[in-house]
């Protein structure tokens, strides 16, 4: 029988555990939706950065016209545009000898394949492909103009038609055929081979979901960190564990995304392109969605950093031996640890692998990341190894009130869950 007023252990115990797992529940609800949100920020921003910025376009133009089969599909459509536009076999019937001149319409009709041949040899020259690259920037310039409800090159977003003009690439492909007579250029009208992308006056929705991109773009990036952040401060007790599913998630996220590009790119090559141009439609999405893969690299990298920091604060052998190893020059030596630190942020920001690293912001973000965790890491260094304390590995063991001080420390910094706590400390009594 408890005495008056006394209240059992279980029933204490009882309180405690529901409020630790409805903790742990929040902590992974906030990661899971972090995690969605960050899928959303990375489209946007790929559709941002990818579909929206002209200079990206035109580098993604200039790789289009480099690639072979591209080259091979622009060449069979330009000669049915000549071959459409301008009379061919005419044009050869005034240039063959009177007894030749019946030959004009089979001889025209034989040609056409050779034809496609030149003209696919014809991208292959750098002033043709200049060409090409100007008509599809000035063409995704247009668009620009018409979704962000500008003017320029002659558009109004009122009535405005966005167009690729493609028709200089007609004319030049005739006189490189021999086809170079006034006649036959002007028998080419002016619309041949000009491709209405699209309308401005119909582009409302469109518009709308232009500035929608932009915003997004730059507010989810600020939520998803904000989320990953509070669910980090929410786990208390257990902040490593917490920082390292972040790490998982984030890597998650980018796997996801990776495999999204190959998803949709072989669906897209399956059912829209006709088997004689799916190697051409694979090598426009790719190019297309580099940026795309590049978000998503990039993800997988700054996930498996915070994996690899989490796992670096752990109480495994090999985390406690590296600590050990960094711990003289962290405790005693703070700022030529900084300044090792300052260097090799140096380096990377110089070699800038992200597009991130190579804007002020995200420098600035990733390097208060770093140095946010320099400072947690002194900490526990600080704790575990204190300065003049036996260096691990010789023959002064720590006591158990030693140890068992230094994992509740460990502990109440976050640094080890208490699950992890209890096993130590099993362990150590064992």
């Amino acid at each position: 029988m408890t005495a008056l007023g006394a209240r059992p252990a279980s029933s204490v115990a009882a309180p405690k555990a529901a409020g630790k797992a409805h903790r742990a529940w929040l902590v992974w609800t906030t990661i899971v939706v972090a995690s969605v949100v960050a899928l959303v920020m990375i489209l946007t921003l790929w559709v941002d950065r990818q579909m929206l910025d002209n200079h990206a376009w035109k580098n993604a133009s200039t790789d289009v016209v480099r690639d072979e089969n591209v080259q091979n599909a622009l060449a069979a459509y330009l000669v049915n545009q000549l071959y459409d536009n301008a009379n061919v076999a005419q044009s050869l019937q005034r240039q063959l000898p009177p007894n030749l001149k019946g030959l004009a319409d089979p001889l025209a009709g034989a040609l056409r394949q050779p034809a496609t041949n030149a003209a696919a040899a014809f991208f292959g020259r750098p002033k043709v492909q200049e060409l090409w690259i100007n008509a599809t920037t000035i063409a995704h310039q247009k668009l620009l103009n018409v979704l962000e409800n500008k003017t320029g090159y002659g558009i109004s977003t009122g009535n405005g038609v966005v167009t690729l003009n493609l028709h200089d690439l007609v004319v030049q492909l005739a006189q490189s055929l021999g086809l170079s007579g006034q006649r036959v250029q002007a028998r080419i009208p002016p619309g041949a081979g000009v491709i209405t992308i699209m309308r401005s006056d119909q582009l409302d929705a469109a518009q709308r979901g232009v500035r929608g991109v932009k915003i997004l773009s730059v507010w989810l990036l600020l939520v998803v960190l904000g989320l990953y952040a509070l669910a980090v401060y929410l786990a208390r007790g257990a902040r490593r564990a917490a920082l390292r599913n972040v790490g998982w998630a984030l890597t998650i996220v980018g796997v996801v995304v990776l495999l999204l590009r190959r998803l949709i790119g072989n669906y897209a090559v399956d059912a829209l392109a006709s088997p004689s141009y799916r190697g051409t439609i694979h090598d426009v999405w790719l190019t297309g969605t580099a940026i795309l893969g590049q978000i998503g690299d990039a993800t997988v990298m700054y996930g498996l950093i915070l994996v690899g920091a989490a796992a670096l604060a752990g109480p495994t052998k090999a985390a406690t031996w590296v600590r050990a190893r960094v711990a003289p020059t962290l405790n005693d030596k703070p700022a030529a640890a900084g300044a090792l630190l300052a260097g090799a942020l140096l380096i990377l920001f110089l070699w800038g692998p992200t597009h991130a690293l190579r804007t002020w912001w995200g420098m600035l973000l990733f390097a208060a990341l770093v140095a946010a965790g320099a400072v947690v890491l002194r900490r526990q260094t600080l704790a575990e190894f204190a300065p003049g304390a036996p260096a691990p590995g010789t023959s002064t063991a720590p006591s158990m009130a030693d140890e068992l001080a230094r994992l509740a420390t460990l502990r109440s910094e976050g640094a080890i869950s208490n699950d992890e706590y209890v096993r130590a400390k099993e362990h150590a009594l064992s």
